[in-house]
């Protein structure tokens, strides 16, 4: 796998300087700061490949800008409102511009009105380290009395919405604020976080979309960007829902692999993949990740590497961010089926065979906590993670042990 590392641009507090030293050979990034469905110039482009490229005394920094994590489809497209046909116009000459930089490697969602999704964004572990969680039972608390959707309750189960009312009327104001903030907050530098009258006024748009109309959109957009992606020789590849379920009476249409498998086989091609997010995908006990690295090989073009535990085995439940040797997911085996499709590309000839790989998400743990980093991103947690991980690889690599023995 080739090790890689995300940032997000110059107010990362993790800086290129650090990068260079936690053992990630590439970058990862994305351009937050142009709003959803604009065009990415070239200039802005260049750019961000100048920044990663040089450290703060001006020296080369020897690292490469690998993955685009994400280029955003916007509300627009996934609803087929509004400006949806100009925003697919612009992501095409978007890809046309990465792909004349060098780029190959394109990461998006599908996710409606909520990226990733979180209830508490420093969340205290045993050890005294902090890390994200998502509770339920506090996103109903959100969804039926802070958003106040119409008809949320009915979304929930009576335990769930019993104990989000007894949990809701236990906050303070502050508290209040601060769930609904932790809900709605996006990424670092992005245009795209939202007030809750924006989340309220996304969720009137998409109205009472079906998951079969949802899913159509997305495969019309894909039948318009794929064959565009193959022509410049990028592979894109889709991030699966974060949490993998339905929120906000919307459905989520990436969150298993009956959901891969229908988008995959819809636009059958080497440029429609799969970004295996671990911690994403692990968050439901019935997804088996080193089976599906198994069965989507071929087409999985980057690896988000993660773990989370789960408070139990309901489909619609609870987690934190783990360790990354330590949550649900059996790393171990996952990383084994990652070994042996690199090895079946390598036979094959391709040239994409080193798959790209970067640690996700992190705990907060030493100088982390003073620095509050962007949440889920801490430095020292993440280097942990990556060294945990490589140790793994390494170990089932080597040509005496694991994977490797004769």
């Amino acid at each position: 796998m080739r090790q890689t590392w995300r940032w997000f641009g110059p107010k990362d507090l993790c800086s290129i300087d650090d990068i260079t030293q936690v053992g990630a050979v590439g970058v990862v990034s994305a351009l937050h700061h142009v709003p959803n469905g604009v065009v990415w110039t070239k200039d802005e482009i260049a750019k961000r490949y100048q920044e990663i490229g040089t450290r703060k005394d001006g020296s080369p920094s020897g690292l490469t800008w690998d993955v685009v994590e994400s280029l955003p489809v916007s509300e627009d497209i996934k609803k087929q409102k509004n400006d949806w046909r100009e925003h697919i116009a612009n992501y095409k000459i978007s890809m046309r511009n990465l792909a004349e930089s060098g780029m190959e490697v394109i990461c998006y969602n599908f996710m409606p009105v909520l990226d990733w999704t979180r209830t508490d964004l420093r969340w205290t572990v045993p050890n005294g380290g902090s890390c994200m969680r998502f509770d339920i039972f506090d996103f109903a608390a959100f969804d039926i009395h802070i958003l106040k959707r119409p008809g949320a309750a009915a979304d929930y189960t009576n335990a769930i919405a019993d104990e989000a009312a007894r949990r809701f009327g236990d906050m303070s104001e502050d508290e209040k604020r601060q769930l609904g903030r932790n809900v709605t907050m996006g990424l670092p530098g992005s245009t795209e976080s939202m007030s809750l009258e924006d989340v309220q006024a996304h969720l009137d748009e998409y109205g009472s979309i079906t998951r079969d109309q949802l899913r159509a959109h997305f495969v019309d957009f894909l039948e318009e960007v794929v064959p565009e992606a193959e022509k410049l020789g990028l592979r894109l590849c889709c991030h699966p829902d974060d949490p993998p379920f339905a929120l906000l009476g919307l459905p989520r249409i990436m969150s298993t692999e009956a959901d891969y498998r229908y988008i995959l086989d819809a636009v059958d091609s080497s440029a429609n993949g799969m970004t295996l997010c671990s911690g994403s995908l692990g968050a439901r006990p019935d997804n088996d990740l080193p089976g599906m690295m198994e069965r989507f090989g071929p087409k999985v073009h980057f690896l988000h590497l993660r773990n989370v535990k789960r408070d139990n085995d309901d489909i619609v439940g609870s987690f934190f961010e783990a360790e990354h040797l330590a949550g649900d997911t059996d790393m171990v085996a996952l990383i084994a089926a990652i070994v042996r499709e690199e090895r079946r590309r390598k036979a094959e000839g391709r040239k994409d065979a080193i798959i790209p790989m970067r640690p996700d998400h992190g705990q907060d743990i030493l100088d982390d906590l003073g620095r509050r980093a962007q949440p889920g991103y801490p430095t020292i947690g993440r280097m942990k993670g990556l060294a945990e991980l490589r140790g793994v690889m390494m170990a089932l690599e080597h040509a005496e042990v694991g994977l490797g023995r004769r």
